[in-house]
This record gives C-alpha cells, structure tokens and sequence, in this order.
C-alpha cells in the first residue's frame, strides 16, 4: 500500500527540468520486480490449485488461506507491474494519473485486505478451539462466509475514498503517484494495520492458551480412563485366579481398543484417526495363556461414529494452526516497517525520512506476497507434496 512511488523529490522550481530530463534507469529494480511478480504469481496459484485438487488440503482454515492467496495474486497482476514500472523510471511517474488512482485504490484495498484475511483466520481458529462443538471443520459454514465476505467489503471501504476521488486535488504534481491526503495515510493504516494486528494477537494468544488447557484435560481424562480401566482389569483377573499358586507377577491386562487409540493419539501427538493406524494389542506372557481364558473381558459399547459429537481438534488442523503464527509473524515483520514510516512521514512534516528508507520498506510489504507459499512449503506436509508434484510435472514438460 505504497504511498509514493517516486524517489526523488520535485518542487516547483524543479518540476519541469526534472520532467524534461531522461528519467535514471534502474534496472536492479526491474529485474527484482519481474521476478517477485513471477514467484507471487506462481507460489500463490500453487496455493490455490492444491486446496482445489488435494482432498487433505480441504480444510476451513485452508479457504482463508486461498482467500489470502488470492489477495496476493491481484496484488502481483493489478499493482505491482505499474509499481515495478515507476520504480524502473527512477521513481517518476509519467502515465496518466487515473491510472495513478486506480493503483492506489487497488494497492490499499488488496493489503487491507491481506490484513484482515490474516483476522478472519484468527477469528475462525479462536472460535474453533473456544467453542468445538459448534464448528463445522469439514464445510464453510454461515459465519465462516460472513468472515471471508466481510474482510473483502472492509478492503473496499477502506480503500474508496480513493475511488471517490480524494487524490485528485488541485496543482498535482503530476511526476509522483501517491495518496495525496495525509489525512487519509492516518486513517487507512489505523483502519488497515494499527487496529486489526493487535486484534488479531491477541486472538491468537488465546486460541493456543484454549488449546494448552484443551490438551491438558484430554490428558488428565486419559490418565483417568487408563487407571479405572486396569484397577476393573486386575479386580476380573483376582476374581479368576485360584486361592493357590503362584502367580508369576502382575497379569498385563490389554486396554480396550478406545483407550489404545487415546493412548496413541496422545503419544504421536495426533487427533484424526486419518493419520492413526490402530495398534496391535501387547501379547501375554506365556505363563498366563492358559489362564486368560478363565478372565472376563470388559467391553466398552461404543456409539456410531455418526452419533458421537466429540470437542476435539484433528491432525490436520493443529498442522495448520502450527503454520499460522509463522505466516502472521512474517506478515508482521514485512509491513511493520512500511505503516510505521508512511504514518510518521504523514503526521510529521518535518522529520526527515530518507526516500531510500521509504523505498526499502514498500519493497518488503511486497515481498510478503512471495514467503507464504515458501512457508506452507516448508511447514506443511500436504502442501509441499503436491508443490513437488506439480513442479515435477511442470518440469517434465
């Protein structure tokens, strides 16, 4: 959401030298942005094309995920070509200026809206462990379409005083494409960073603190469920066993096959029977085989899968909500900068900020567009299946 695309400065005495002066060529410049917009465009289609194609990857949390790609995607194909061709000409604007106005419309509403694609996702996830009854993880639900409709009407909000025309003012140096109001550089950070990031921490701070008090109790209920089961196993096999004789030891019940899977889970870490294969049951000692069959066995009648309305969390959720503070964090290391500068140059007039710094922070706000397929690559098992799956295909053609 670049405020100014220029990298130099021009005042009335200098406006027509500068305009009739070759623009400084800055061919670094367009080399970096041709390939950001090639990395955006491919790592983000990726994104889309594997929630699309890959059953696993048909989460809830992975349409924010899409929606969040998409957002990137139209920033690299509506904003960042013009930008890279500002940048290219030495920081001087020499197309129309509509066409100015559209690219910052576009720029503030696409990284409004990466912004509070970032709160949906929060807001979905804080729900999903503070409430997990009523949750609904393998469809998009009423409110979930609310959130993701929501974040896109905030984006256009934010974003339509420019539509409507408040850069267009009179005697506009017309060499610089920029958000002309100062005014309005206040209120689209506050209403597009400075309120929505701290919200959104804060949410993510109470989900994993709901979801360490989740684990914990699931904990203390499978300890609980292990130790009245045995103390039951051991006071059967008592009943069974001979007033005479010597027992060899301590007779190693098998759990019932729930309280194995619990048992499992907990030690693999996971909550999907999908990524669980059920365990064999220990064999007897030889010294009990002949007597195991004198033991009464405890069935445990268990509901229909159907029937069974269960609070818990799967694997393939607790992946991704490992994936989500790493995406927030570099969201927040790459826009931190540029908000922080752009906010400060609108309400200080006077400070100095040297327009390579400004230069430097709107690349990196950019940047971000390209690290989040990296980071699903990298983090998310399914992801980086089907990202090896399709380059492999591509590079075989």
């Amino acid at each position: 959401m670049s405020d100014n695309f220029t990298d130099f400065d021009f005042n009335s005495t200098t406006q027509p030298v500068a305009a009739a002066v070759a623009p400084d060529y800055n061919f670094p410049a367009l080399i970096f942005g041709i390939l950001l917009i090639i990395v955006i465009i491919g790592g983000n289609v990726l994104v889309c094309l594997s929630v699309y194609m890959e059953k696993a990857l048909k989460t809830t949390t992975n349409y924010f995920i899409v929606s969040l790609a998409v957002a990137d995607l139209l920033l690299a194909v509506l904003v960042l070509p013009l930008f890279v061709y500002a940048e290219f000409q030495g920081g001087v604007w020499s197309l129309n200026m509509m066409l100015c106005d559209g690219l910052m419309s576009m720029d503030v509403m696409l990284c409004t809206a990466s912004i509070f694609n970032l709160c949906a996702i929060s807001v979905d996830r804080f729900i999903a462990v503070s409430i997990p009854l009523n949750y609904n993880r393998k469809h998009v639900d009423q409110r979930q379409i609310i959130l993701l409709s929501g974040t896109w009407l905030i984006a256009l909000a934010v974003a339509s005083p420019v539509m409507l025309g408040i850069n267009n003012i009179p005697h506009r140096d017309t060499t610089e494409c920029k958000l002309e109001d100062d005014n309005y550089v206040v209120y689209s950070s506050v209403c597009s960073f400075f309120i929505p990031c701290p919200i959104m921490l804060l949410l993510y701070f109470g989900m994993f603190q709901g979801l360490k008090r989740w684990e914990e109790a699931r904990k203390a209920k499978l300890r609980n469920s292990i130790q009245t089961c045995r103390k039951l196993q051991h006071a059967a096999a008592a009943a069974a066993m001979p007033t005479t004789g010597t027992i060899p030891g301590p007779l190693p019940m098998p759990l019932p096959r729930i309280i194995e899977r619990d048992l499992a889970q907990a030690r693999l870490g996971l909550e999907d029977t999908d990524d669980y294969l059920q365990p064999d049951c220990p064999p007897f000692p030889s010294a009990y085989r002949e007597r195991i069959s004198s033991v009464p066995s405890i069935s445990y009648q268990q509901q229909p899968p159907q029937k069974r309305k269960r609070a818990k969390i799967n694997g393939r959720e607790r992946k991704a909500m490992r994936v989500l503070p790493v995406v927030v964090g570099c969201f927040l290391f790459c826009w931190t900068p540029f908000f922080v500068v752009h906010t400060t140059r609108a309400l200080c007039a006077t400070c100095y900020i040297p327009q390579a710094l400004i230069s430097t922070v709107t690349w990196l706000g950019y940047v971000n567009s390209a690290l989040n397929p990296i980071i699903y690559t990298v983090f998310n098992t399914e992801f980086r299946k089907f990202f090896k799956k399709s380059l492999h295909s591509f590079s075989c053609c």
